[in-house]
């Protein structure tokens, strides 16, 4: 961690997928901030490259750096004002995929409290003491979603539901079951983070209301190490 150098993407410079003067729904690539970091050379990210054309944009959700997929962004007060409160009550539905190391069973459920690691931020670690509940829900994929370029008879496919959203919940819920995200310089072992360029993390699908009209809108994107998406 200590030697990592920010090197965000460049192009495209930013993958939108829905634009109107309220939201815009953007394709976040791995390897971009969405708010800028404290320091100047970490300026670059979803927010400050939105805020080219709309000034007032806003983040109501974040992504990790590393995960990439689908981020809604406010553009005025009242949007961003709405689409807190819906993320806030969780009416918002959200839906990750990964790959992990080794075949983890067809389905199962992590439920372990997390904190900040203080002495080593930004990890999280489990503490059943002062951590906060946590909760995730996944499901494996048959291996003939994945592409062909990431496919290995010792790995596996999930979807990811977190049932709550703290920072690096799936990445930490994936590793302590043993079957950590390919690509993750926080939590897998050397060999298991070397097996991708990438972290092999995606948030494949949102859906939440129009913070002007009301209307239902939902969105789902799929990353170049599957072939197709799941069912929601």
């Amino acid at each position: 961690m200590d030697s990592f150098k920010y090197n965000p993407p460049k192009e495209p410079f930013l993958d939108i997928l829905f634009h109107d003067e309220h939201i815009m729904v953007v394709n976040k690539p791995s390897g971009l901030l969405s708010v800028p970091g404290r320091l100047a050379e970490n300026h670059d990210s979803i927010i400050s490259r939105i805020q080219t054309m709309h000034p007032d944009a806003m983040a109501v959700h974040r992504l990790d750096m590393d995960t990439s997929g689908i981020m809604v962004v406010g553009l005025t007060k009242d949007a961003i004002s709405n689409l807190g409160k819906q993320f806030n009550q969780k009416t918002v539905t959200k839906r990750y995929v990964a790959l992990v190391d080794g075949i983890i069973p067809d389905e199962g459920e992590v439920n372990l409290p997390l904190r900040c690691d203080i002495e080593n931020r930004p990890l999280q670690i489990v503490d059943f003491e002062q951590g906060k509940e946590c909760k995730t829900l996944y499901s494996r994929l048959d291996n003939s979603f994945i592409s062909n370029d990431y496919n290995s008879p010792d790995i596996s496919a999930v979807k990811l539901i977190p049932i709550t959203g703290r920072s690096h919940q799936l990445r930490v819920h994936m590793a302590q079951t043993g079957h950590a995200i390919l690509g993750d310089r926080f939590y897998a072992s050397e060999a298991v983070m070397n097996k991708c360029e990438r972290l092999c993390l995606h948030a494949f699908y949102l859906k939440f209301r129009h913070p002007v009209s009301g209307i239902e809108y939902d969105f789902s994107i799929t990353p170049e190490f599957l072939r197709m998406l799941p069912e929601i």
